[in-house]
């Protein structure tokens, strides 16, 4: 064994237990790693031979898994990556059985429990959520959350699952956490390749974990290499934790801890790993391990050989010091184990991974063999030409796959088309079924759509007493935000600023002093880390309003946004869910920073967030309402020039909600539906009254929110009266303007409604320059509404409407 080498020295306290009792720990120790290197060794075959799309494994690491897994306990939280696999073997996070399935991309969920065939191998998670959405019991299993493949991806959530351990126990009144803690004692492990920690996520977390003194214990697999590239070219030093040694705690303050261990020292690693553990558990102290000598026998994944890149002397060193390797030969040196018992449990082992990888590619084939034979029967029944060599195509498949299946079917399909013949119109039903059936397979969950979905809660107006107050609208948001803290005891709101001055535009203002810091808190400039706070949170029974302090800085934290939280519920399968709401504002603000309206990136990359975009804070603050009665992620977008445009107050101020995914009709018109959003409305509602003096009337519909866009399709019901469509907005011409556009025309159907073309006014292509004359001449000003309007009718009857130009 090794010697450790630690920053702080670490002592094995483990309960007596007999040599028999300690030699059969090891043994099975043993046969767990070896199991799990057959795993890798067989998985990766399986893609070489065709079977399997691509693998990714955990072999080299089996050991210091191992060791980890022992200092988990029912209620803790696993956030790692694709390399765990022999840690989600031991936690009963996965079985060898689910691994292959996944590998195979096997859609049922009973056979890939973690994503059902919806993420490549070796993503894992655990159901948090039961078949109605409701919370499962989070303290009594151990809790995984999804994994994704981006880099670094899985550091930012750690910061929110970890933070609310260290909320639930400085707060034991708090009376929701029954089903989400045990008086705050989870500790959040969380694990990443020695390549990731260059990514900037990393070190946002890292910092943001020492500032808050969060309980997490962060494991760095070193292996030397970020796929060819050595780590002299990755990290200053060459070694992360040497360059994290200022996070330490030391004489200057509070920090991290940090320890190193070799990855092939079994003994030093369970050391190592029960030390960290306690000072995570019992002192909320973030802790980092980095295991070192960690080999990778097969190299990256299957895409490629580390031959090409890795030395010969390294690759001998790599055989030698393999972790199984030398945990055999510990055991024979020790007297723990004689080499036939341990040449036994190497043959058992490999026969039961083939045995479990047999009957997870048996178990996949009975599903593709179902739908084959189900178009087989169909086809069968028909008797023409176009069937012969479709059918014999399917009848001839040894290794079918569904995509095979249906290219075929629908080729027949088509090939009978006005065809009447016998079979036919049962084929036909048949493939609709499966249509169903294949998305449910593929397609759904991209919302957990659980009756607490925004889109049902009701819709309550907001009332107004007669003598209402008119107020600023930040003031309006303020009420609102007050009420619902004063309501529900999980919310809690952070961001740059937030805090101490109630952020930027005062819509916090005073809510720390009313409700405390641990409720109303400030965080540093670290977009990704605050979204991933948020996350993490969330799946712990908060209810938290993550602030992100404008629409530009949100471009920060895209790739949590958009890799983690929007596709949590799609990539789990309706089985894991964040309630996540983000605020921010934008539009209109002059020059090119802060005013941005990039809406065309958040529709791109924000699938599966309700994206809302109110026109004025008492719509925003209906929003709000309703998001925090419902258990989806959504955006909400303020605009950033109406916190001081005069509303009225209302009286239902936290109970009064307003639809998410419903449009509303302004203003009414017969000439042209104009149909914008945001601050832009603002602009086309000034432009109405132009218009009205040059003899048009347009109908002003606001979208209020872009996903889901005008679920009642109001908009082409006034297309009907109008027949003429323009939208306007802030975005890069080809963004949301063409987003709305598509929606009415093509899923509303609004083109055969149509008597002329539809139009959009965008933003010019560039960002807009510094001043008011640099805003009137870049967005939508009320004399281009007015001059795109007046081109659409002079364009159907010049003679009443004679150019302007």
């Amino acid at each position: 064994m090794s010697e450790l080498n630690t920053t702080r020295p670490v002592h094995y306290n483990s309960a007596k237990i007999s040599y028999e009792e300690f030699r059969q720990v090891l043994i099975e120790d043993y046969k767990l790693a070896v199991q799990s290197r057959y795993v890798s060794l067989l998985g990766r075959k399986e893609v070489l031979t065709g079977k399997a799309k691509f693998g990714i494994f955990g072999d080299g690491k089996e050991l210091a898994q191992i060791a980890l897994s022992k200092v988990f306990k029912p209620g803790d939280w696993r956030s790692g990556y694709y390399r765990d696999q022999t840690l989600a073997f031991a936690l009963g996070i996965s079985s060898i059985y689910n691994f292959f399935s996944q590998l195979y991309a096997n859609p049922d969920l009973e056979a890939d429990t973690s994503s059902g065939g919806r993420q490549m191998v070796a993503h894992f998670a655990t159901p948090l959520l039961d078949e109605q959405g409701e919370w499962l019991d989070q303290t009594q299993q151990v809790n995984c959350f999804s994994d994704i493949s981006t880099t670094g991806g899985q550091m930012a959530r750690i910061l929110g699952l970890g933070l609310a351990s260290k909320l639930y126990r400085e707060n034991p009144n708090l009376s929701h956490k029954a089903p989400f803690s045990k008086e705050g004692q989870e500790v959040v492990y969380c694990t990443i390749g020695n390549a990731a920690t260059s990514e900037g996520v990393f070190w946002e977390t890292v910092n943001a974990a020492g500032v808050k003194q969060i309980p997490v214990v962060i494991s760095i697999w070193d292996d030397g290499y970020g796929i060819s590239v050595p780590n002299a070219v990755q990290t200053t030093k060459g070694d992360i934790s040497n360059l994290l040694r200022g996070f330490q705690e030391d004489e200057y303050g509070t920090g991290l801890e940090i320890f190193k261990v070799k990855g092939w020292d079994y003994a030093g690693l369970c050391e190592v790993y029960e030390k960290a553990a306690d000072f995570a558990r019992n002192h909320s102290k973030p802790c980092i391990v980095h295991v070192v000598e960690v080999t990778q026998p097969q190299g990256h994944s299957t895409s490629g050989s580390h031959e090409r890149y890795k030395s010969d002397d390294r690759l001998a060193w790599e055989v030698d010091y393999d972790c199984n390797k030398k945990m055999r030969d510990w055991l024979l040196e020790s007297g723990m184990a004689e080499e036939h018992e341990l040449e036994a449990i190497e043959n058992e082992a490999k026969d039961f991974v083939r045995q479990e990888q047999k009957r997870a590619w048996a178990d996949y084939r009975k599903t593709l063999q179902t739908d084959l034979e189900g178009a087989i029967a169909k086809l069968e029944a028909i008797n023409h030409h176009a069937v012969e060599i479709p059918l014999k195509t399917l009848l001839s498949i040894t290794e079918p796959s569904l995509k095979e299946v249906y290219v075929n079917v629908r080729r027949v399909i088509r090939e009978l088309r006005g065809e009447d013949i016998a079979g036919k119109d049962e084929l036909i039903a048949w493939y609709k079924q499966q249509r169903e059936v294949n998305y449910d397979r593929f397609n759904d969950k991209l919302f957990v759509d659980t009756a607490h979905s925004p889109l049902s809660v009701p819709v309550v107006a907001a009332a107004y007493d007669a003598d209402a107050a008119v107020v600023d609208g930040r003031e309006v948001l303020n009420a609102c935000f007050r009420e619902n803290f004063h309501n529900d005891a999980r919310l809690l709101a952070f961001g740059e600023d937030v805090g101490k001055i109630g952020d930027v535009n005062q819509g916090f203002a005073g809510l720390q002093e009313e409700f405390g810091d641990q409720r109303v808190f400030d965080t540093g400039i670290r977009e990704s880390a605050i979204i991933g706070k948020g996350i993490g949170l969330a799946v712990r029974g908060f209810r938290p309003i993550a602030e992100i302090q404008y629409l530009d800085y949100l471009i920060y934290a895209m790739p949590v946004l958009s890799d983690d939280l929007a596709s949590l519920s799609y990539r789990t399968k309706g089985r894991q869910k964040a309630p996540l709401i983000i605020r921010t504002r934008g539009h209109r603000l002059e020059g090119i920073w802060h005013s941005g309206s990039p809406m065309s990136v958040l529709l791109g990359g924000l699938r599966g967030i309700h994206l809302c975009v109110p026109r004025n804070m008492t719509q925003a603050a209906g929003m709000y309402n309703t998001l925090l009665k419902s258990d989806e992620p959504a955006l909400v977008v303020e605009c950033l020039n109406g916190y001081r445009l005069k509303e009225k107050m209302p009286n239902n101020i936290a109970d009064f909600t307003v639809p998410i995914g419903k449009a509303e009709k302004l203003r009414e018109g017969n000439d042209v539906t104009v149909v914008s959003y945001g601050s832009t409305l603002r602009i086309v509602q000034e432009a109405a009254l132009e218009l009205d003096k040059l003899g048009i009337t347009i109908e002003i519909i606001d979208a209020q929110c872009l996903m889901p866009f005008d679920r009642d399709h109001i908009s082409v019901e006034s297309l009907k009266k109008t027949n003429r469509l323009l939208v306007v907005d802030e975005d890069f011409p080809g963004g949301a303007s063409a987003y709305i556009t598509h929606e009415i025309l093509e899923k509303q159907g609004g083109y055969y409604h149509l008597d002329s073309q539809p139009k959009t006014l965008t933003a010019k292509a560039h960002r807009p320059p510094y001043g008011s004359d640099g805003d009137y001449f870049t967005k939508p000003a009320v004399d281009d509404v007015v001059e795109a309007v007046y081109q659409m009718m002079a364009d159907a009857n010049p003679t009443k409407y004679p150019p302007l130009y």
